[in-house]
């Protein structure tokens, strides 16, 4: 059983907002590549903080399959809200680990360097399926002597056919 940690911001940055030919990642879709392709049986999604006006999206990402994390803030932050979830991902991991919980390999989705040390650590232990890019100019140059075989392009054609978003309808 593999376990996946999505970096919520990240992935949505780096697809659906990203200035040169956007696209919008099918969550459902996304969680049934997860499974099919990589044996990930928990797909934890994480996000910044809880905000009221977002309620519907959590709703989507939990129908999806995934179990959503949000960021812990101190009541005193409030306004000030940072929503990098890169240590929260990062101390998840390592707690699973610490506690031997029954898992084999981890699927990381994020671009971003902070996790270069957890996947080192992660190859090095055996416990390292593979991270997930969600575009190829924004991945960190960190991952540069990273193998082929731990890493992949969730903008690739092969990928994203299987994962982004379909209109319902008639195409013109």
């Amino acid at each position: 059983m593999n376990l996946a940690f999505i970096d919520g911001q990240n992935l949505y940055f780096n697809t659906a907002k990203k200035e040169i030919e956007p696209w919008v990642v099918d969550l459902a879709r996304f969680r049934i590549y997860l499974e099919k392709k990589y044996q990930v049986k928990e797909a934890y999604y994480f996000l910044g903080y809880e905000q009221e006006e977002n309620k519907d999206l959590y709703e989507e990402i939990r129908k999806a399959g995934f179990v959503l994390k949000f960021r812990s803030h101190n009541l005193a932050m409030e306004g000030k809200k940072k929503g990098n979830v890169d240590s929260d991902i990062i101390f998840h991991i390592m707690k699973k680990l610490y506690k031997k919980e029954d898992f084999d390999k981890i699927v990381l989705v994020s671009g971003d360097g902070d996790y270069k040390l957890l996947v080192d650590f992660l190859i090095e232990e055996g416990k390292f399926e593979r991270i997930l890019f969600p575009d190829k100019r924004f991945r960190s140059s960190l991952y540069q002597e990273l193998g082929s075989e731990y890493f992949d392009y969730l903008e690739s054609k092969s990928i994203k056919e299987k994962i982004q978003y379909k209109r319902k309808g008639l195409l013109r």
